[in-house]
């Protein structure tokens, strides 16, 4: 089965970026020339950083939006970043969604921390204050955003991805779907039940989560070079770049 593997993010410079990810978030790096590879020992997706980009500021109109990565404690994750001092919003539980917070890396990108369960739920003495992020982390999650989410279930379809999730946000004007390449079916049938969500945060393998925005027609990000998807595929390749940007590996 395919599997997506990772996500291309062009930097100013890589290896300030790497060191950033492997100091603060325990992830493994493999470099190979002025190419980085970063990312956690499971079957989760990488963080590929290439050289070439320029400092990013996001914006709520951009096709690429962040990384979520998923782990049983945010609290304690976040005491730790914050005590080295870097700048991280406060823990909260987003809706019926889930418990998190946000940062950005030093090229700019967005960082969500995603527990594996809702604020209310996380049993006592979940995480291990001594290890990075408390332990058990993984890339949940590679963010986009569509204005067309006919277009970009279309291309999913055509990948091979089974839709997991859907999370409207209506006071918002947004809805979440997740899509993944897995033979896993939720607990409930119904996309839109909330049990699922908490089972859905603490998949071992990396969904593509899209933020549908009505009518949105979403610009291209400075440094977003596309996505990693490994594995056989039988779709067409150019109908799938020109909706994710995707490098069959």
């Amino acid at each position: 089965m395919p599997r997506l593997s990772g996500v291309r993010l062009c930097v100013s410079n890589p290896a300030q970026v790497a060191e950033f990810y492997t100091k603060h978030f325990g992830m493994r790096a493999k470099q190979d020339d002025d190419t980085w590879r970063l990312g956690y020992a499971g079957e989760d997706a990488d963080i590929v950083l290439v050289p070439g980009g320029a400092p990013y500021t996001h914006t709520r109109r951009d096709r690429y939006w962040k990384i979520g990565i998923t782990l049983p404690n945010v609290d304690i994750a976040y005491r730790q970043l914050t005590a080295a001092g870097l700048p991280v919003s406060q823990p909260r539980q987003f809706r019926d969604i889930g418990y998190l917070c946000h940062l950005s890396d030093p090229a700019g990108f967005q960082i969500e921390l995603l527990q594996h369960d809702f604020e209310a739920n996380r049993a006592k003495n979940v995480g291990h204050p001594d290890r990075v992020l408390g332990g058990g982390a993984r890339i949940g999650q590679i963010t986009l955003r569509s204005g067309d989410i006919d277009a970009t279930a279309k291309t999913a379809d055509a990948l091979g991805m089974r839709l997991l999730s859907v999370q409207p946000v209506s006071s918002l004007n947004f809805t979440l779907f997740f899509w993944a390449f897995t033979q896993e079916n939720p607990p409930h049938a119904d996309f839109e039940a909330v049990e699922n969500r908490e089972w859905l945060w603490k998949r071992p393998y990396t969904t593509l989560e899209i933020q549908h925005v009505v009518d949105l027609d979403p610009v291209s990000n400075p440094g977003f070079q596309g996505l990693e998807v490994e594995g056989p595929l039988v779709a067409s390749t150019g109908e799938i770049n020109s909706e994710f940007r995707v490098y069959f590996t």
